[in-house]
C-alpha cells in the first residue's frame, strides 16, 4: 500500500484572466490554473503571454505555480502552433501544462512538467497508472469517483491526483461528451460546448406515455465537498481543484478563501501533511459558497450514489434558502426568517409551474419587504436569494492581502550597519547600509525610529514578525536613509524569493509502456496523427478516429453518464426489474431526439441519437 503520509496538499483555484489569478493568490491559493492565448477547454477564457508572466511573477514570491491549460484536442495544422505556445510558457516560467491530446507527447517538447487533465477520462486505476508511467507529473481524476475508487488509484500509483471538489458538474464523464458537436458542431473537447445538457427535455417510454415534460433532465446541481475535504485528503488526493474558468473575481475571492479555511484547520490537526505555498491570508469578508453562483450543492458520487444529484426545475443559480413568505400585502410581504434583507438584494422561487422566477428588493423597512414585483409571490412560498448585496459589497470592498511573515535585524559590526530578513521559508537576505549616523540627543526616541522606519513594510508582501536592533552605541539616523535601505532589503529579498521558486524542469522521456487496451474507438479522442503514433508505440494495434474528425459514426454514444433517469424516477433496474418493459426510453425535445440506454452493470445511462 502506498503511504499517503508527508504529502504536500495544494489548493488549486481558476483564473478567467489576469484579475482572477491575482485573487485567487491573495485569497490562498497555492495553485492557479490559467488558459493561454489558445487551446484551452474554456474558448473564452483566453490570456495573453504577458498577463500570465505577470501573474507568473507575483505567484512564485509566494511559492505559488501557474498552470496554463492547454486541454483541448488538435487537429494536424495545430499541433506546431500548440508546441510553440508551450516553449512559450515555459519560457515566461509556467510550472506545469495541462494536456489532453496525446499527440503533443510526440512532438518536441520544453523541460515543463506535464498534467493529465480530467478531459483524458481518468476513472480506472489502469489508467492513471498507465498515465504516471507515460510521465506525467499528475493526474486529474474524474469527478464521479468515490472515496473508495479513489483509494484504489492511490494504491496502485504514486503520481500527485488532483480531484475537483467545487463548482459545476458536467453531467457526462469528462472528454466522452459528443452531445455539444452533433448537435451544433461545437465540441466540447474543443474548448467550445454549448452546454445542451442544460436545456429542457421531455421523456418517454416506449408507448408514447410521457415521464417528464419539459425539465432539465440533464442539468446537474453543483459540487461542494466541504465536509469531505479531509476524508480525500487521506484517501489519496493531492490537489483540490475549484471549477471556475469563466467565473467572475468575486466567485474566485470567496471560494477560495473558504476552502483555505477548511484546508488549513485540516493541516493545523494533521502536521503529517503540508501546505504547497507560503504565506497567509486573512479575507476581510467572511467567506460563504452559499452566496456565490450556484444550482444548489451536491456531494455527487464521493460516497456513492445518492438521491437529489439532480437540478431539474432550472438550469440557473438558484441561490440560498432564506425562508417563507408569512405574510402579503398589496406592495410588500414579510417573512418568516432571521435572515437580514437588504435594499438590492436579488431574490428567486420556483412557480407553481416549478419555472425558477425572481424579483429585486426595492426597499426594507422594519420587516416589511418591499419588491419590483409581487407577481408570482404568495403566503407559504419558499424564497431564495441568488444576490446578496451586502455581501457582494463585501467582497468587491475586499481590502484581503497575502503576507509572508518575517524577521528583521539591524546590527552594527566593525564600523558597518548590516539589514537583514529572515522569513518564513528560512531565506535570508542581508545588505550593508550606506549610513551617516550621529549620536542620539534622546537615545530612546532615536531607537523608536530605527524600529519604526525599518517596520515598514505595509504595501510590500511582508509582514514583520520581529524586529531585532543591535547597535554598539546611541546613534540617531536620518528616516530618508533608513527608507532607502529599507527598500533595497525588501527589493533584493523578493528578487530572492521569485528566484528561489522558479518553475522545475522535466524533461519528457518517451516510453512503450503498454496501454491497458490494444484497440481504441472514437471516444479516445484521436484527431491527428501524433496521437495515433502514440498509442501505437504504446501498444495500441487498432484505433479508430475520435468523433471531431469523423462524425459519420454510426449508433454513436453521444453521453454516458453515471445520472441516471430510470433512478431519478424511482425505477433503478437493479430493483424494478419490471422497468425494463418501458424500454426504449426516448429523450427529446423540439429540435432534437436521443434514446437512452442501460449499463446497469456499471451503473450508467449511454445517450444516442435516435435514429
Amino acid at each position: 500500500m502506498n503511504d499517503t503520509s508527508n504529502r504536500t496538499i495544494e489548493l488549486l483555484s481558476p483564473a478567467k484572466d489576469i484579475n482572477c489569478g491575482m485573487a485567487a493568490i491573495n485569497h490562498g491559493a497555492d495553485a492557479v490554473y490559467i488558459g493561454g492565448p489558445g487551446f484551452g477547454a474554456r474558448k473564452n477564457a483566453g490570456n495573453t503571454l504577458a498577463d500570465i508572466e505577470t501573474l507568473i511573477k507575483y505567484a512564485h514570491l509566494f511559492g505559488v505555480k501557474i498552470y496554463v491549460t492547454l486541454n483541448t484536442l488538435l487537429f494536424e495544422h495545430e499541433l506546431d502552433a500548440a508546441n510553440k505556445l508551450i516553449h512559450d510558457v515555459y519560457n515566461i516560467g509556467a510550472d506545469a501544462i495541462i494536456i489532453q491530446d496525446m499527440g503533443l507527447l510526440e512532438t518536441n517538447l520544453p523541460p515543463i512538467p506535464i498534467h493529465a487533465s480530467t478531459q483524458t477520462d481518468n476513472r480506472t486505476a489502469d489508467k492513471v497508472k498507465f498515465l504516471e508511467n507515460v510521465g506525467f507529473e499528475q493526474v486529474v481524476l474524474a469527478r464521479e469517483l468515490s472515496l473508495e475508487q479513489i483509494k484504489d488509484i492511490r494504491e496502485v500509483t504514486t503520481v500527485p491526483l488532483e480531484y475537483f471538489i467545487h463548482g459545476a458538474l458536467c453531467v457526462c464523464y469528462s472528454g466522452q461528451c459528443y452531445m455539444s458537436a452533433a448537435i451544433n458542431n461545437r465540441s466540447a473537447n474543443r474548448g467550445e460546448c454549448a452546454q445542451p445538457c442544460r436545456l429542457k427535455y421531455s421523456l418517454k417510454d416506449k408507448n408514447g406515455a410521457s415521464i417528464y415534460k419539459d425539465k432539465h433532465l440533464l442539468s446537474l446541481k453543483d459540487l461542494n465537498l466541504t465536509s469531505h475535504i479531509e476524508a480525500l485528503i487521506d484517501a489519496g488526493i493531492s490537489s483540490f481543484k475549484i471549477e471556475g474558468r469563466l467565473k467572475d473575481v468575486d466567485y474566485v475571492a470567496n471560494v477560495t478563501a473558504h476552502y483555505r479555511q477548511v484546508i488549513d484547520e485540516i493541516l493545523s490537526r494533521k502536521p503529517e501533511y503540508t501546505r504547497a505555498s507560503s504565506g497567509y491570508s486573512k479575507a476581510s469578508f467572511e467567506p460563504n459558497t452559499n452566496k456565490s453562483f450556484n444550482r444548489s450543492f451536491t456531494s455527487y458520487f464521493v460516497n456513492g450514489r445518492e438521491k437529489g444529484i439532480w437540478s431539474i426545475d432550472s438550469p440557473k443559480s438558484i441561490g440560498e434558502k432564506i425562508g417563507t413568505v408569512k405574510r402579503i400585502a398589496k406592495d410588500h410581504f414579510t417573512l418568516n426568517s432571521s435572515v437580514k434583507i437588504s435594499n438590492g438584494d436579488g431574490l428567486s422561487f420556483f412557480t407553481k409551474h416549478k419555472e425558477l422566477s425572481g424579483t429585486k428588493v426595492n426597499k426594507v423597512e422594519g420587516d416589511k419587504i418591499y419588491p419590483t414585483n409581487l407577481k408570482g409571490i404568495h403566503q407559504g412560498l419558499t424564497l431564495y436569494r441568488n444576490y446578496d448585496k451586502a455581501f457582494s459589497d463585501a467582497v468587491n470592498k475586499n481590502s484581503t492581502s497575502r503576507k509572508i511573515a518575517v524577521d528583521i535585524d539591524f546590527t552594527e559590526r566593525e564600523n558597518e550597519f548590516v539589514l537583514s530578513i529572515v522569513d518564513t521559508d528560512q531565506l535570508k537576505t542581508s545588505i550593508t547600509c550606506s549610513l551617516s549616523p550621529s549620536s542620539a540627543n534622546n537615545p530612546e526616541r532615536a531607537l523608536a525610529q530605527i524600529q519604526t522606519q525599518i517596520s515598514k513594510l505595509g504595501s510590500t508582501i511582508f509582514h514583520p514578525e520581529n524586529v531585532n536592533i543591535s547597535l554598539s552605541n546611541d546613534w540617531f539616523f536620518q528616516a530618508k536613509e533608513l527608507n532607502n535601505a529599507r527598500r533595497l532589503l525588501i527589493e533584493q529579498h523578493e528578487l530572492k524569493r521569485q528566484n528561489h521558486f522558479k518553475s522545475e524542469k522535466s524533461y519528457f522521456e518517451p516510453n512503450s509502456i503498454p496501454f491497458p487496451k490494444d484497440e481504441l474507438n472514437f471516444t479516445a479522442n484521436i484527431v491527428n496523427k501524433k496521437a495515433q503514433q502514440f498509442y501505437e508505440r504504446h501498444g495500441v494495434k487498432k484505433s479508430d478516429w475520435g468523433f471531431e474528425k469523423d462524425a459519420t459514426i454510426k449508433n454513436a454514444e453521444l453521453m454516458r453518464t453515471k445520472h441516471c433517469l430510470l433512478y431519478m424516477n424511482n425505477q433503478c433496474l437493479k430493483d424494478y426489474p419490471e422497468a425494463r418493459k418501458l424500454l426504449p426510453l426516448t429523450l427529446y425535445n423540439k429540435k432534437d431526439s436521443y434514446q437512452l440506454e442501460f449499463d446497469c452493470k456499471n451503473c450508467e445511462m449511454i445517450v444516442k441519437k435516435a435514429h
